[in-house]
C-alpha cells in the first residue's frame, strides 16, 4: 500500500458510523501533503493500528499504553513509511512478540482521528489512524514491550468496562461482532 493507493483506499472507503464519515475527507486530504507519515507533521500525521482478534472471534488483545495510561489496540506512528499495512503489522510484532499474526483482510477496517496530548516540547497534535483487522493464535506467549505496562486478551463482553467511554474501540469492537470477513 503506498499513498496512492492508500488514497484510493480512501475514497472507497465506507461506513456507516457518522464519526468516522465526518473526518473521513481530512484523511484523504492528509495524503496530499508530503510529511503526512512523519510524526515531525505537527498538526497531525498518519499512524497504523491493528485490532487484534482470536480465530473464534471472542477476544481482542489490548495493550494498556505506557504514556496514556489507558487500554488500547496495538499500533503506532509511521516515521516515513507510506505502507501503512506494512506498520499495522510491524507494530503489532513489536508490541506483542506474537509470530502467529496474519490480516484477516487487507482494506480498511477503521479510521479514527483523535487528539495527542502535549507532551515534553511536542504540542498536542493528532494521529490519523488507519486500522487493520488482523488476527493471532491466543495461546501463544505474549512479551510486553517497553511502551507497555500490560498486555492481554479481554474478552469481548469485557471490552467495553476496560476502556470505558472510548468510541473508537466500541466502534471496532461493534464491527468485529458484526463483521462477514471473520471468519
Amino acid at each position: 500500500m503506498d499513498r496512492k493507493s492508500l488514497r484510493e483506499s480512501l475514497e472507497n472507503y465506507r461506513t456507516p458510523f457518522e464519526e468516522e464519515a465526518s473526518f473521513l475527507e481530512d484523511f484523504i486530504q492528509l495524503t496530499y501533503d508530503e510529511k503526512a507519515y512523519l510524526r515531525e507533521r505537527l498538526q497531525g500525521h498518519f499512524t497504523a493500528s491493528a485490532w487484534i482478534v482470536n480465530k473464534t472471534r471472542t477476544h481482542t488483545l489490548l495493550t494498556l499504553h505506557r504514556k496514556l495510561n489507558r487500554w488500547l489496540q496495538l499500533g503506532g506512528h509511521a516515521d516515513g513509511n507510506e505502507n501503512l499495512l506494512e506498520v499495522a503489522m510491524l507494530e503489532a510484532q513489536e508490541e506483542s512478540g506474537l509470530s502467529s499474526l496474519r490480516f484477516v483482510d487487507r482494506r480498511i477496517f477503521d479510521i479514527d482521528r483523535h487528539m495527542i496530548p502535549q507532551r515534553g516540547d511536542v504540542p498536542e497534535h493528532f494521529h490519523y489512524d488507519v486500522r487493520f483487522l488482523i488476527e493471532a493464535e491466543s495461546d501463544e506467549p505474549l512479551q510486553i514491550s517497553s511502551e507497555s505496562m500490560d498486555l492481554a486478551w479481554m474478552p469481548f463482553d469485557a471490552v467495553e468496562d476496560l476502556v470505558g467511554n472510548s468510541p473508537s474501540i466500541l466502534r471496532m469492537l461493534e464491527k468485529t461482532s458484526k463483521s462477514e470477513i471473520l471468519m
